[in-house]
Order: structure tokens, then sequence, then C-alpha cells
């Protein structure tokens, strides 16, 4: 039986501030760490050697090549690499490759071995202050195994923007989409709250909404943003519009939905959901809860013409 046979579903997971994990290791090394992904984010997980990978000139160092998967060609990167670690031949022939789904792009992980799913309730994640002193950190929050151990979680998206920048947001896309639309005032003149905990998500909202001189506060989670907003009073009714991530150390974005629609004074405030979670599932999930959106991370460079229109159907 697979690893990942038996995953609960993504939404009712999320709707109770649970997620699962796929914990995996990068090395056969007694010591080497243990790391997560999201399951919802993972395809499978194949052996490396029973496929050919056919190398591309020129490509970033993390790159591997690519391998024909189902009749689909997946760029291999070399996520052990990417954290310093150096594979033996032994180990790079015993290898796994872990194929991933990122809005729709998928790439495979070379990784040494999956160790297991486990179920985790967001606010047993955490994210100390040390992964976000430095802009080029790769780690994002963590969280501990049943034995004590240390599991970390990476920026994902980190990767892809160091390897295959040209799958991400386009962010100079958003400056002809804005010659296109009228700011409301409340918009122009607001603060737009952010709960986003990937450094480089953070940074493709920042660089939109400064070309369109849009003010914007943001949040590594979703509970400081409802702390935040708890402190603001009868001001919460000035905020213009709020984003959300889904998958954030102790408050999911889902729950920061719940918890602003059950708040008269938040209740109409429009939400936008901005996640790497793209299931139909979730979706429907955060539309069922009063989301008033949902975009992908690819697609961000929509974000304002999509606020903009919930604001004028308000």
């Amino acid at each position: 039986m697979s690893v990942l046979d038996n995953v609960d579903a993504a939404t009712n997971l999320a709707k109770n501030n649970e997620l699962q994990l796929l914990v995996f290791k990068v090395s056969e090394k007694d010591d080497s760490a243990f790391y997560a992904i999201n399951v919802f984010k993972t395809r499978e997980v194949v052996e490396s050697k029973n496929h050919f990978l056919t190398q591309i000139p020129s490509a970033h160092p993390l790159l591997e090549g690519t391998i024909i998967l189902r009749n689909l060609q997946i760029p291999i990167l070399n996520l052990p690499a990417w954290l310093d670690v150096t594979l033996s031949e032994d180990e790079i022939n015993h290898s796994n490759i872990l194929i991933c789904d990122f809005n729709g792009i998928i790439i495979g992980l070379r990784i040494m071995s999956a160790y297991r799913v486990i179920k985790k309730n967001w606010n047993e994640m955490h994210a100390p202050e040390s992964y976000r002193l430095k802009e080029d950190g790769v780690v994002m929050n963590d969280t501990r195994l049943e034995d004590g151990s240390l599991c970390l979680i990476l920026d994902y998206e980190k990767l892809l923007a160091d390897v295959l920048p040209q799958a991400l947001v386009d962010v100079d896309k958003d400056t002809e989409l804005l010659k296109e639309i009228t700011i409301p005032d409340k918009l122009k003149y607001g603060t737009v709250l952010i709960a986003e905990d990937s450094k480089t998500a953070q940074r493709h909202l920042i660089q939109l909404f400064q070309k369109a001189n849009i003010n914007i506060k943001l949040f590594d989670n979703g509970k400081k943003l409802i702390d935040y907003i708890s402190a603001l009073g009868e001001k919460a009714s000035e905020i213009p519009a709020i984003i959300t991530d889904i998958e954030m150390p102790e408050m999911s974005g889902f729950t920061v939905i719940q918890k602003l629609k059950a708040i008269p004074i938040t209740s109409n405030i429009p939400i936008i959901v901005n996640s790497s979670m793209t299931g139909e599932n979730n979706k429907r999930e955060a539309e069922g809860l009063g989301a008033s959106g949902f975009i992908d991370k690819t697609k961000s460079h929509n974000v304002i013409p999509l606020i903009v229109s919930v604001m004028d159907k308000a």
C-alpha cells in the first residue's frame, strides 16, 4: 500500500484547522532531518531508477532534467542540493521522486524516502522568527513528530521561484490590467490586510500593490491577522479587503474566513483566497464559508482587478 493511500479530504481537514503532511527524508544518513509537504500538493512517489532522466542544456543547476510519466514531461528538481545536502552515487540510485502539483504545475522533487503521513492541527505548526531572518531562508515552519523529532516544512514556492520562475506569477501583467479599471476610493485610500506565510508569495503581492499605489499590511499567519482586526474594534469596518492563504501556521485561511464572517462588523469585508491548493473542493469550501473570490498563486496578478470587481458588485 502506498504511503499516500487513505488520505482524508482536504477541505474537511481545513475546516477543522487541520492538515495532513507527507513526511520524508532527503538523505539516508541517520542524523538527516525530517521534512514535510502538504499531501494535497503531492500525487505519488516513484523510484527514480525506473525513470530515464533527460538532461536540459543550460538549465538551472537545480533542474536535473525531465522524466516522462504517463505521457507527461515532468521537470525534476534537486531538493537535496537546494538544502545543501550532497547525495552519494549509491543514495542517488536508491532515491525516489516525489511528484507534486503546484497550481497545476507538475514537478518532481528528488527525495530519499517517504516516511509516513501525519495529521496535525495548524496550531501545532510553529514559525519561529529565526526562519525569517534571511530573505533566502528555505524553511517556513515546523512541527514535532510523535517521538519529539523536529519536522521542517519548506518554502516550496521559493524553490519554484528559484528554479522555474516562468511558472509563477508575472507581476508585470498587472500593469496592463490596472489601466482598464477604476480603483474605488475605499481601496485607494484604505489598507488591504494580507495573511501569507511564504516570503516568495509576500514579495509578489508587495510588488503588485506597490505598482497600484495601494497600501497593504502583511501578517505571517492567520492568527496574527485576526488578532490585529480584533484590536481595531469599530474601525475594522474600514478595511477595504482581506487576502488570505489557506495553509498557514497557527490558523488556516478557512478558519480566518469563518471567524470574520461570524462577526457583524467584518462580515461584509471582501475576502480573497490566494492559494496554491487550487482543487475544486477548496474553491467550493472557500465560497461556502463566504469568501468573495479565489485566485491561485500563479495568477496573483489578477488579485487587484478581482477585488475591484467584488467591491463594485457590493
